[in-house]
């Protein structure tokens, strides 16, 4: 994922959480922002330092990313997206990462279907 697909200032994250949707389920919270004229999602993620120390925060991260990266065809180009992450997070190995992430965006209905 490169970086121009991130969101990075405290600005655009701020104009997420007050104009956006959430959903959540207990291992993440999904905030999504409709970005007209864009070719490719952005994603932001928020790891807290009571979800573990920086070697979890960090696999949590690299996860959340792979499995975007892996549903990229099937999410919606044309959004902003922001995931916050919980304490149960840091128990997940990836393919429960990717799991938990298909469920919360098909409750939020920004993919259709999960494999």
């Amino acid at each position: 994922m490169n970086k121009r697909q991130r969101v990075k200032k405290n600005a655009e994250f701020q104009k997420i959480f007050k104009r956006g949707k959430s959903f959540a389920n207990r291992q993440f919270v999904l905030y999504f922002l409709p970005k007209e004229g864009q070719e490719e999602f952005r994603i932001g993620l928020s790891v807290s330092k009571k979800v573990g120390n920086a070697v979890v925060r960090n696999q949590i991260k690299r996860y959340i990313r792979q499995s975007f990266l892996e549903l990229k065809d099937e999410v919606n180009p044309n959004m902003d997206y922001v995931i916050i992450a919980r304490n149960q997070a840091a128990s997940l190995d990836f393919h429960e990462t990717k799991k938990s992430l298909q469920h919360v965006l098909k409750i939020a209905k920004m993919i259709q279907k999960i494999k």
